[in-house]
């Protein structure tokens, strides 16, 4: 088991625990991205959060870091069934450079989210399409039949971020 396993460990789901610190760490050694990563794969459900919230606040600024890992976040990142891990997805995979294949495929897969249980996962969801769209407009026609129906039938945190984008739209 790795360090930055053993420092994404520990608490319950609600705690992002050290995450915030290993963020620290990786702005210092880069280099530790990959021991981040792995981490996705845990057996462990916190650590599988942490570790998609330390990728996902550091990709923020460096999403180019994401790059090497496209294909695992593509085809095997994206399928894991936690919350946790899927809303901070919606957030990470549209930082990729992706071609016009992948973008249909992630959007696909974007509007399977908006099936979830999770309000979270499906307000996040809505963002992620609504980021793709930025990147292929054929899809916004779509996206804003989404984003009108999340106006009508969506959770509180769905109808407010669908109103949030629907003020970029106009």
């Amino acid at each position: 088991m790795n360090s930055i396993h053993k420092r994404l460990e520990g608490g319950d789901l609600r705690s992002i625990g050290e995450a915030d610190t290993v963020v620290e760490d990786l702005h210092k050694d880069p280099s530790l991205f990959n021991e981040v990563f792995d981490c996705l794969y845990s057996d462990t459900p916190g650590v599988r959060m942490r570790s998609a919230d330390v990728i996902e606040k550091f990709t923020s600024k460096h999403p180019e870091y994401l790059n090497p890992y496209k294909n695992k976040l593509l085809y095997k990142v994206s399928r894991i069934n936690q919350k946790e891990v899927r809303w901070h997805v919606c957030q990470i995979i549209p930082r990729l450079e992706l071609n016009t294949k992948e973008i249909d495929q992630v959007f696909t897969l974007f509007k399977e989210y908006l099936d979830d249980n999770s309000s979270i996962v499906k307000t996040f969801a809505v963002q992620a399409l609504f980021d793709l769209a930025q990147l292929n407009k054929n899809l916004m026609p779509e996206v804003t039949s989404i984003i009108n129906d999340c106006l009508k039938n969506g959770s509180p945190a769905m109808k407010s971020r669908a109103k949030k984008l629907m003020d970029q739209l106009l």
